[in-house]
């Protein structure tokens, strides 16, 4: 594979004005494939969508608890603690559901299920490995007239939980952000009374999650708003989490496939969006995968195609996959753990939390269309801003080399080929030449695929 970049103008007439309308951030100055920012045009190469590894040991946890009456799409939010070094998760079963627990296993076979009277909750589970899970008795409140659960909150729905760093008050360290409105605690476990939030104006009856923004100063919450008879994303703000803004469409499907949900997270220099899509004719859900710039306008990758695909038939997760809030990053893989079920949306099914593993920066990537010819990306120019140039790609089956355009000595042929499944590999050309004429200045990048798939490059010193 053969990389080129130009050099637009010496010097670049105030390469930081103009930043903001790059794709390049403070977090690192990675550039995803998929960010369509980055591409200018493309030659026999096309994107794809990772490809995702299950854990053989799914499901990692089911439904054996008397509380957990009906896992139906799960909503977990994982959490590495890096103080504890514990994973941790929140999810919300229906603790109560008149029609599951009423209805035996036999009269399923010929009985549609119709939800009655029914109540959702959120637990707690924490574990060593995010292999082996343990649902603490915590004593917190009650259930049934027993504390010995993990109950941690009821009368709830769709609870987005997350652990907030950039909050100095310790009592708001985790938060909660759902249907009704907002909830924070010291722990994660004890929270505050619950506060409303109507003001926001959506139905929210779906994952409801929330982050922090750093550059902007506010809280971003992805919500559902109901339009035409159909599920549609919507997002809101908030500068202190209590008090919100008046949730906008951000992102709709078809009426034949839905958005249902959709937990964001920043990714190098783009938000990216787990989006459930509800088809509504097969009674299914697959998760997909979105992008953003700024959280407003949105993207579907590559639609159809599933991230996370549902099992087979049989397997715990062939009917449904509801991922979590949020990726979990760690070194050399990112976790996505996810709610599968093994039935139809609206039908009798049990469920569990599951785990697919994907490789760094690996989320989509520019591959060649025949493995027997070269494919080239030329890119946008981009902010250099760093003195080498690293690729995360695979390679495994051909290799990856690069040039600078009107570049002097950084040829393709003076360019070393980079080989195998490579994260962040450093890009070298002969007699030891790298980018530091370049910094601080715009640059295109021409991408030449061998056998290749190139998910992410990056500037760094």
């Amino acid at each position: 594979m053969t990389l080129m970049i130009g050099l637009l103008g010496s010097p670049l007439v105030d390469a930081q004005d103009r930043l903001a309308s790059h794709p390049s951030d403070r977090q690192g100055h990675k550039y995803l494939l998929l960010d369509s920012r980055v591409i200018e045009r493309t030659s026999g190469a096309h994107l794809v969508l990772g490809q995702v590894e299950k854990d053989s040991r799914n499901p990692l946890f089911v439904e054996d608890k008397y509380w957990e009456v009906r896992f139906d799409n799960l909503y977990a939010n994982v959490y590495y603690d890096e103080g504890a070094q514990i994973y941790r998760a929140w999810y919300s079963p229906f603790i109560m559901d008149e029609a599951t627990s009423n209805t035996s296993s036999e009269e399923r076979k010929n009985k549609p299920y119709k939800p009655g009277k029914r109540e959702m909750g959120i637990c707690y589970a924490e574990s060593k490995d995010g292999i082996n899970w343990q649902k603490p008795e915590l004593g917190i409140l009650d259930f049934a007239g027993s504390t010995a659960h993990n109950i941690v909150m009821r009368h709830v729905h769709g609870a987005g939980v997350w652990c907030d760093v950039h909050d100095p008050d310790p009592a708001c360290r985790y938060k909660v952000f759902a249907k009704d409105g907002v909830a924070v605690s010291p722990d994660g476990l004890h929270w505050a009374p619950f506060h409303a939030c109507p003001e926001i104006e959506a139905q929210g009856d779906t994952h409801n999650n929330a982050f922090w923004w750093d550059e902007k100063q506010r809280y971003v919450g992805i919500t559902r708003l109901w339009r035409d008879g159909q599920r549609i994303v919507g997002r809101t703000e908030s500068a202190d989490f209590f008090t919100w803004t008046k949730a906008e469409e951000v992102m709709r499907g078809t009426p034949e496939r839905q958005t249902y949900a959709m937990p964001v997270f920043r990714y190098a220099n783009v938000w990216l969006g787990l989006v459930m899509m509800f088809d509504t004719r097969d009674d299914v859900v697959d998760c997909e995968l979105a992008w953003s710039p700024d959280t407003v306008n949105w993207s579907r990758v590559l639609p159809g195609t599933s991230l996370i695909p549902r099992g087979e038939e049989g397997s715990f997760d062939s009917g449904c996959v509801y991922a979590a809030a949020y990726p979990i990053i760690r070194p050399g893989e990112i976790l996505l753990y996810y709610g599968g079920s093994d039935g139809a949306h609206t039908g009798w099914r049990a469920g569990g939390l599951g785990l697919a593993r994907l490789r760094p920066d690996g989320f989509a990537g520019m591959t060649t269309d025949d493995a027997s010819l070269a494919g080239t990306i030329l890119t946008k120019p981009v902010l250099c801003t760093g003195s080498n140039l690293y690729v995360s790609a695979d390679a495994a089956e051909g290799s990856i080399r690069a040039e600078v355009v009107d570049g002097e000595g950084m040829s393709i042929g003076a360019c070393r080929a980079i080989t195998g499944d490579v994260t962040n590999a450093q890009v070298q050309w002969a007699d030891n030449r790298d980018m530091s004429a370049y910094k601080g200045k715009c640059v295109q990048l021409r991408f030449e695929l061998n056998s290749a798939t190139l998910y992410a490059f990056s500037f760094a010193e």
